[in-house]
């Protein structure tokens, strides 16, 4: 299947705030298949995210779906996702500007920051709570999904709580669940309820140990805490990211005892690990589940589930033989066509949603001037053999599991020992881009396998650049299995390509990315810098 979208900077003057109107509401859309309202029809496919929003949360306020996910170190972070039927999804902002504490992730933290947060609406208010293993549990709120979001308030310190969810109670009271993080705490497979504050600003130091999974649902984590027909239930995948499958507890009191039951599991399907995600009920009445799948260099994509009730227990996906235990729907019927995702971006400001920096970014890290984005060639990282824990990578989410990405360099301000280009990011990266060495620019091609361990790269000279040859375009093929394929161009019509086995590989707790560097190899008192005409994304 393929997806279409235009995105649109700024074209001129006088189309300035139109275009950039246009531009966010396109080329940010998150979308798999033409609307479809699941209230009035069950055709659609999964996933309907096929993007990584790893750890899915989702509320209904209104008429419109809020999602958020887990960012872990990029910034901007916890994002947030919106739509109308709960099939087309659209990145609409973000609620995290930066992490905190700030000067402790300007450094590239991989995989910590932001893990599986919570999203719920309460006195007219929307709250994210948010873990980060290493510090504790954080609390941010807005009054709509467009922000602004408040800074972050620490509301439970200590290492290793993850996964967090709030629950108000009608009986007045607030409370807390949450999780452990093995390699912080010291122990895991076991869910925690404390009392909370009504406002969500403090939360109790002593609490009540409700579960432990460790015989049965061994890493049980990510909880959410729901109350129907007297009951409190507590979702909770168990059995691991990639091999588990969906734990659901109740009791008729929040501190137990709990039944368990296992309500879905990969079964004879093809979608491993389907658990962690959000209970969702529709306007109508209607039961839904939103959950992901690890899908390696893809990253962690999002499916949607139907659910119902039996016995006052839920059951999710399809039962057919009817144990109470659903399997994931995967290629449901779709008759809706196929359309074609094409996205352009010329730069301007603000950037496309889909860009993350590594780590907490400076100000002076990038520029955007007549419809180009700058990078400018900092060396902030010393003493490294590759580009691995580099913080201003600025890079985006596969989109699918195949497409093409093309992008204009200009190298004429770059300086000696500076590396620029494309880059497809992950435990393994590679990269197509201009070295500048001893006042000579070379069009190089780059691998660096296991770049997490320290590993140098390997460099392949493919051209050596003149006045002639400054700008250059750059693509990005990615197909199936996620093989990836760079090819260049001087004229934008004859391609020059190189046989690769390259395959991308995905990161720590996150799939593999792809966008645009700039760095030096020597600290200077001014570097240099290049500029990007324009950022094509087809699939």
């Amino acid at each position: 299947m393929k997806i279409t979208s235009w995105f649109f900077g700024m074209l001129s003057s006088c189309l300035l705030v139109s275009m950039l109107l246009y531009h966010q509401q396109i080329f940010a859309q998150v979308k798999k298949t033409n609307s479809v309202n699941i209230t009035e029809s069950s055709t659609y496919q999964n996933p309907v995210i096929h993007k990584d929003y790893s750890d899915p949360d989702a509320i209904r306020v209104g008429d419109t779906y809020i999602m958020t996910a887990s960012s872990f170190n990029h910034i901007p972070g916890l994002p947030i996702l919106t739509s109308k039927d709960l099939v087309n999804w659209t990145l609409s902002g973000y609620a995290l500007k930066k992490l905190i504490p700030v000067d402790y992730f300007k450094t590239v933290r991989h995989g910590a920051g932001v893990w599986a947060p919570s999203i719920r609406f309460h006195n007219n208010s929307l709250y994210i709570f948010y873990p980060d293993p290493d510090f504790g549990i954080y609390m941010i709120k807005a009054k709509n999904y467009k922000g602004p979001w408040t800074d972050p308030v620490l509301i439970l310190p200590g290492k290793g709580l993850i996964d967090p969810c709030p629950f108000w109670d009608e009986n007045g009271k607030a409370y807390l669940i949450h999780a452990y993080a093995g390699s912080r705490a010291g122990i895991k497979s076991i869910l925690t309820v404390r009392e909370m504050n009504q406002a969500g600003t403090k939360v109790s130091e002593e609490g009540q140990i409700v579960y432990d999974g460790h015989i049965i649902d061994p890493t049980i984590e990510g909880p959410k805490l729901y109350k129907r027909n007297q009951y409190y239930y507590i979702f909770a995948p168990g059995g691991g990211v990639s091999t588990g499958w969906q734990t659901v507890l109740r009791s008729k009191n929040i501190y137990g005892p709990y039944e368990r039951k296992v309500v879905m599991a990969q079964g004879k399907s093809d979608v491993n690990g389907p658990h962690q995600g959000a209970w969702v009920q529709t306007v109508q009445g209607k039961d839904w589940f939103l959950h992901f799948q690890d899908k390696n260099a893809y990253g962690r994509i999002v499916h949607l589930q139907p659910m119902i009730w039996k016995n006052d227990w839920p059951v999710i996906g399809k039962d057919e033989d009817e144990d109470g235990i659903g399997e994931p729907i995967n290629n449901v019927a779709n008759n809706n066509p196929d359309f074609i995702h094409h996205g352009i971006e010329t730069f301007g400001l603000p950037l496309s949603l889909d860009w993350q920096w590594q780590a907490n970014a400076s100000l002076e890290w990038s520029y955007v001037h007549d419809d180009q984005l700058r990078l400018y060639a900092h060396r902030i990282v010393e003493s490294e053999n590759n580009k691995y824990n580099l913080p201003n990578l600025l890079m985006q989410k596969f989109p699918y599991t195949s497409f093409e990405a093309r992008t204009k360099i200009n190298i004429d301000r770059m300086n000696n020992d500076e590396d620029a280009g494309m880059i497809v990011f992950g435990y393994d990266y590679f990269w197509l881009g201009v070295q500048k060495r001893n006042d000579t620019c070379y069009l190089v091609k780059v691998d660096c396998k296991n770049a997490d361990k320290g590993n140098k790269e390997h460099v392949v000279i493919l051209d050596t650049l003149n006045s002639m040859k400054s700008q250059i375009i750059l693509k990005l093929n990615i197909t199936e299995n996620a093989k990836i394929n760079f090819s260049y161009s001087f004229d934008g019509k004859q391609y020059n390509s190189n046989a690769d086995d390259f395959k991308a590989r995905q990161g720590k707790w996150v799939g593999a990315k792809f966008g645009l560097f700039a760095t030096g190899m020597k600290k200077t008192n001014d570097c240099g810098a290049v500029d990007f005409d324009f950022f094509e994304v087809n699939y």
